[in-house]
């Protein structure tokens, strides 16, 4: 899914226009909600199980921020190779959760999609995850 960068902070209503873009993203993953939470937060869950958030202005860091699950190692190695993109959430990094800074000048969505599906694979039923999978298997066959 190809989709345009937003540079938020050239934007007015940048934000709101990035949280409905991570909340369609959240809809197109098999039975996965954008659930309220906190105002402005969104907690990313697949049937009550949550894989990330969304956050807008976390304990008011002025940021917007993805932070979802990860495989261990994977936020270590991504945060050394791209600071300005991606670092290590406070209170879950340890766990291997890894942040992904939504207010970047220019945002990739594909890497937004991708860590999204991945975090979603590692905590969806194993029946949704296959469903998923295939989807995205005969996507790339029709490419």
């Amino acid at each position: 899914m190809k989709r345009s960068s937003v540079p938020a902070q050239d934007k007015p209503g940048a934000a709101a226009q990035i949280r409905r873009q991570v909340i369609a993203l959240i809809g197109t993953l098999p039975e996965a909600e954008a659930k309220e939470s906190g105002g402005q937060h969104l907690s990313l869950e697949v049937r009550g199980k949550r894989f990330g958030w969304y956050l807008d202005n976390h304990h008011g860091d002025g940021r917007l921020a993805i932070n979802c699950r990860a495989p261990i190692g994977e936020s270590q190695a991504l945060t050394r190779s791209a600071p300005e993109k991606f670092h290590i959430p406070k209170y879950v990094g340890h766990r291997g959760w890894l942040g992904l800074w939504l207010d970047l000048p220019q945002l990739d969505w594909d890497e937004v999609e991708g860590v999204l599906v991945e975090a979603y694979l590692m905590i969806a039923p194993k029946k949704l995850a296959e469903q998923l999978r295939r989807h995205i298997l005969q996507q790339s066959v029709n490419e």
